[in-house]
């Protein structure tokens, strides 16, 4: 159980829509920086994320691209439901037919407790959906067949929007839930800790010396919310993205990553020493402080309910104590919470290192 957990969080703000929406730009949020070495908090603003990382840093970000995965759903009894669609069942092919999916039904914004296995669903334009069981134990979890008469994809475009929670005011566009360097369609719900990027701060992140290089994985929906143990995801981490990690490693740089799904995508990449390799395929890998972290020098990311699961993977990198203390320093001084509030830094201060016989860093 993470030290969070038991923190009061009582006072902590919800972010009820974008900062756009609030008259602001979409970096205009505030930033707490952790520096893992003498347990500093440090407040600032997301576009001075420079000044907080040095030349030769690398920061590693998720291009999986948002998907309308919300879909208008009927029960067999008329009732009006929704259906969250997740991630392909893994090892599934995206030729099958129908297409085998890890949905999530809900009522009223709220999880449905009382779906049942052989369940029919009606979708828009004489599509269904039928539950074939539950889906690696979680209650709210289920394998679905889809009989779609399109694409996936070109579906969802049709037929879809956003998934929201109930914090969210109103329906939001899709394009509210998408980083600026948003590729490829796969994600349930939005990679969020890269949103407050824009063009020009990645502008001035190169001009420091400050490097850039993507990974993809594909998001599922926030089941992590709840505790629920994270689930398998795509990912792929290219050849030109492993090399730059074990390249800044060996100069001394720091791996930075934007948001959980990047770290997640790295540490299954990521060989006993540290070093990255090109890999894709299903991440099964769950990372807390007990197997820790071997390619990540630091992460940027957003705030989540003191529950998820998420948190182990933050007390992996920073330390119990210190996530602690962040969260309670963010609850107490209004950070806003969730996909479209404030973020963190949690960072290694800058290290000056060098690689052994073998290439390994050490400190």
């Amino acid at each position: 159980m993470s030290a969070v957990e038991a923190l009061d969080l009582s006072e902590r703000q919800e972010a009820h829509e974008p900062p756009e929406a609030r008259g602001l730009r979409r970096d205009e949020v505030r930033m707490l920086v952790a520096h893992r070495r003498d347990g500093r908090l440090e407040h600032s603003r997301f576009p001075d994320l420079p000044d907080h990382l040095a030349e030769g840093d690398l920061l590693v970000i998720n291009t999986s691209a948002t998907l309308p995965a919300a879909l208008p759903a009927e029960r067999s009894d008329g009732e009006a439901v929704e259906l969250h669609l997740s991630t392909a069942v893994p090892d599934s092919a995206p030729a099958d037919r129908p297409l085998r999916y890890v949905v999530e039904l809900r009522r009223h914004r709220a999880p449905l407790g009382d779906a049942s296995t052989g369940e029919w669903l009606s979708l828009p334009a004489g599509a269904s959906a039928e539950l074939l069981s539950p889906y690696l134990g979680a209650k709210r979890l289920w394998v679905a067949a889809l009989h779609l008469p399109n694409p996936l994809i070109d579906y969802l475009s049709l037929h879809g929007r956003p998934i929201s929670y109930p914090y969210v005011r109103g329906q939001r566009p899709l394009a509210d839930y998408q980083t600026v360097y948003a590729n490829l369609p796969g994600s349930a719900e939005m990679p969020s800790a890269g949103r407050p990027f824009t063009p020009e701060l990645v502008t001035a992140l190169v001009a420091r010396g400050i490097a850039i290089a993507p990974i993809t994985l594909h998001a599922g929906v926030s089941s992590l919310e709840l505790g629920e143990r994270p689930y398998p995801e795509w990912y792929r981490v290219p050849a030109s993205t492993a090399r730059l990690v074990n390249a800044t490693r060996r100069w001394g740089g720091r791996v930075i990553a934007v948001g959980t799904t990047v770290v997640r995508a790295l540490e299954s990449a990521a060989e006993a020493d540290g070093a990255v390799v090109a890999l894709e395929g299903w991440a099964h890998l769950v990372i807390n402080p007990e197997i820790g972290v071997r390619a990540v020098d630091g992460l940027i990311t957003g705030w989540h309910d003191p529950d998820a699961s998420h948190l182990d993977l933050l007390d992996a990198i920073g330390g119990p104590d210190l996530v602690a203390r962040s969260y309670r320093a963010a609850s107490q001084c209004g950070y806003l919470w969730h996909e479209f509030g404030d973020v963190s830094l949690i960072v290694r201060d800058e290290r000056r290192l060098t690689p052994n016989s073998k290439g390994t860093i050490h400190d």
